[in-house]
């Protein structure tokens, strides 16, 4: 697996494989970090009133990250796996608005890549490439699914290792053989199986050789009764990615937003709830705070973090024609003042009871800054 060349990462260039000069300033990777996009449809201007001050906020980033909830239509799409209501699917143009927004870099790795079947899985794969757009997670054999991909950046490549815990379905893991995604089970125990473990470890480890920073993605489902709750299982397996060489642990599944973690320097943002949130359920189908997420702006240095932002962002669970109205529903905007604080509130609660200290809220963000080594 780790000698194979992915197509996806041909996308490095020049830029990956550029030698470091003999003195040189650190080199600064700033990523932007988002909740999942469960976009089914791509909303002119008009149709979004906050895209131009999202569009700016991300674009003070070198790359933007999010999680693909979306399986895009193709000529190999299967049947549906699932009932309409819950099955996600769009055109290629979904990908064009996500690369409008500087989301370039993509996880596919989730319960809703199988939607419409194996095929709909290498439809997606191949309609990311030709968007121009990198992917992980997914792929037409777990050689594919599990491989690290990278992403090109002025100051070198980022790259990203996509896994998924909880309600894939039977035919939705990738397999030598078969297409899907890469699955990390867990035994009788409650604790991953060491098999898949040992897999995304060893990749997260391939991926530190060929870029100083890693993002270790997981999509979990396995949640505990309050799905604000991050499991201590999955506390301690992003722990295990920090020390295979993650610089980042991002993770989506459960529809809000869950605490953060600082682990030996690393940001363990285990839920970051919902970026686009087009769900075809009624209005009233989901709490309030599940329309309502952050940006992380996070700078890295020699691929450790060196400080990050959060800006709030709320989505409108009404479109802008009525409860009918799905194409314009589930679109952020930056938050107000007192919609930024409550946001605030709510993570910093849950980041301290998972032992972290309160992060320092200035204005409508929190920052974080990496303390100073003496």
């Amino acid at each position: 697996m780790g000698a194979e060349m992915d197509r996806r990462s041909l996308l490095l260039g020049a830029l990956g494989l550029a030698a470091t000069p003999a003195i040189a300033k650190p080199r600064r990777v700033r990523l932007a970090l988002v909740g999942q996009a469960l976009i089914e449809h791509a909303p002119k201007d008009a149709q979004w009133p906050g895209r131009r001050a999202v569009a700016r906020a991300l674009a003070r980033a070198d790359l933007g990250f999010t999680n693909l909830e979306t399986v895009i239509k193709g000529p190999r799409a299967g049947a549906p796996t699932r009932e309409a209501l819950t099955l996600h699917t769009g055109e290629p143009a979904v990908l064009d608005a996500l690369k409008a927004m500087d989301l370039r870099l993509l996880a596919t790795a989730n319960n809703h890549a199988f939607d419409l079947g194996s095929g709909g899985i290498l439809d997606t794969v191949d309609a990311i490439e030709r968007a121009g757009l990198v992917s992980a997670g997914s792929g037409r054999d777990l050689a594919r699914a599990a491989a690290p991909a990278y992403a090109p950046t002025p100051a070198g490549p980022v790259a990203l290792v996509a896994f998924a815990t909880g309600k894939v379905r039977e035919g939705g893991a990738a397999t030598m053989a078969r297409p899907g995604v890469n699955e990390l089970r867990r035994d009788a125990s409650g604790l991953p199986r060491e098999d898949d473990a040992e897999r995304v470890l060893a990749a997260i480890a391939e991926a530190k050789r060929r870029a100083e920073v890693v993002i270790a993605y997981q999509h979990n489902h396995d949640w505990e009764p309050n799905q604000a709750d991050v499991p201590a299982w999955q506390r301690a397996f992003a722990r295990r990615c920090v020390a295979a060489g993650a610089s980042v642990f991002v993770g989506h599944g459960a529809p809000l937003l869950q605490g953060i973690e600082i682990h030996d320097g690393a940001p363990l943002f285990f839920g970051l709830g919902n970026f686009v949130f087009q769900t075809e359920k009624p209005p009233g189908a989901y709490a309030a705070e599940c329309w309502e997420s952050v940006i992380v702006q996070a700078s890295f240095e020699r691929g450790r973090c060196q400080a990050f932002e959060l800006t709030p962002i709320v989505m409108n669970e009404i479109g802008l024609g009525g409860p009918e109205d799905m194409a314009t529903r589930g679109m952020p905007t930056l938050a107000s003042p007192a919609q930024a604080r409550v946001i605030l509130d709510r993570i910093n609660a849950r980041s301290v009871a998972l032992g972290s200290a309160a992060f320092a809220v200035r204005g409508s963000r929190v920052v974080w800054t990496a303390p100073v080594k003496g």
